[in-house]
């Protein structure tokens, strides 16, 4: 008796999206057009007195930066978030930069580019302060 030939049929894979850390930076008006233009995707590259890119780690600490930094420094301040692969970003420590809350990374600027591969989705603004004018 002949035997039918065996068929396999390959399951299709789905791959497990990868874990991923929630990013804040506090941002000015000159770098977050600078983001934009990358579709919101990078980060720019530092200037050459940026040796550090500095992302934060929680969205209160951003948001103070912006308010109180951003704003009196170019008159507006924004708060954006990011997703970025956590096995990638747990190569950098944790820098505690002044009170408990008060966490960041320290990127160097020339791993930027590679940080930036690594970022999973579009970087978004959530929060935005201007300057109030005095007539």
């Amino acid at each position: 008796m002949p035997t039918q030939p065996t068929t396999t049929t390959a399951r299709p894979t789905t791959a497990q999206p990868r874990p991923t850390t929630t990013l804040w930076r506090p941002t000015g008006p000159e770098e977050l057009a600078l983001v934009e233009a990358s579709g919101w995707t990078a980060w720019p590259p530092r200037l050459p007195e940026q040796p550090i890119f500095y992302p934060v780690l929680n969205e209160d600490y951003a948001v103070r930066i912006a308010h109180d930094w951003n704003v009196s420094a170019s008159g507006s301040g924004y708060v954006t978030r990011f997703e970025i692969d956590t096995e990638f970003v747990s190569r950098y420590p944790v820098r505690q930069a002044g009170g408990r809350t008060i966490l960041e990374l320290w990127v160097p600027a020339e791993e930027l580019a590679e940080f930036n591969a690594h970022i999973v989705g579009r970087i978004e603004v959530v929060r935005e302060f201007h300057a109030v004018s005095r007539s």
